[in-house]
């Protein structure tokens, strides 16, 4: 009888053949540090629709994939989670890569029994100037709302009690999910907890296609989009996140 694995990680990917290796490989590392055997972490990942090798290279480094024809990135999570057996359900982007203690300080977190959901955090791939105060603006943010990003994690029975990400969201979909746990959590007096110190990296690609001010040119076009022309703010959501390779 197969032995149940403690966590599962789940990975959303649409066309990620050139960034999914680099990701794998710190995996790799992070279940060799971990205390309880890297045999106690699998692999899923939720093959989105790709068009290159994103599944092939997935399949040969021995992940497990979930074929997901929803081109949304809440539902490559979800679809991911559904093939997933483990006890603890890992998030983590397909460009990232993850600290090496990664597994450690999560188990250590979710063992408290204090822990509705929580989150590594992450740090830039690299820094400029435009970057440095977009991260300004966004971290105040994060802490204010209570949120994080990196891997984003929960208990199995928490994931299906609020039956996953909400696929109708195609962005945001982490930050309803998180507030959703919360929310939850509230009954039984857990909360969103940090890891202290295994912050993931983040790709800075999308600074790298479309300039490291971006973000600021992004924000002061949204609100006017979403009052006055919601079918460019669609448009927009759909070429930035889901087109952009």
């Amino acid at each position: 009888m197969a032995t149940v694995p403690h966590f599962s990680l789940c990975i959303p990917a649409y066309n990620e053949a050139a960034l999914l290796p680099r990701l794998l490989d710190s995996v790799d590392v992070a279940r060799r540090n971990f205390r309880g055997g890297a045999e106690a972490i699998e692999v899923v990942v939720g093959n989105n629709g790709s068009t290159d090798a994103t599944a092939e290279i997935a399949r040969s480094r021995g992940c497990v994939v979930a074929d997901v024809e929803k081109r949304a990135i809440a539902a490559a999570r979800n679809g991911a989670a559904a093939s997933a057996r483990g006890e603890i359900l890992c998030f983590i982007d397909g460009d990232s890569i993850v600290h090496p203690e990664t597994f450690n300080e999560i188990d250590d977190a979710m063992r408290t029994g204090r822990c509705a959901v929580g989150a590594t955090g992450v740090k830039m791939e690299r820094m400029s100037l435009g970057i440095w105060l977009t991260w300004l603006l966004m971290v105040p943010m994060t802490r204010v709302a209570g949120v994080d990003t990196g891997v984003v994690f929960c208990r199995r029975e928490d994931f299906a009690a609020i039956s996953g990400y909400t696929e109708a969201m195609m962005v945001a979909e982490d930050v309803d999910f998180m507030w959703r746990l919360k929310k939850l959590g509230r009954k039984r007096g857990a909360k969103f907890m940090r890891t202290p110190t295994a912050r993931a990296i983040t790709s800075t690609r999308k600074f790298d296609n479309h300039g490291d001010w971006h973000y600021f040119r992004i924000m002061f076009g949204v609100p006017f989009k979403m009052l006055f022309a919601r079918g460019a703010m669609r448009r927009q959501v759909w070429s930035y996140w889901y087109a952009d390779r």
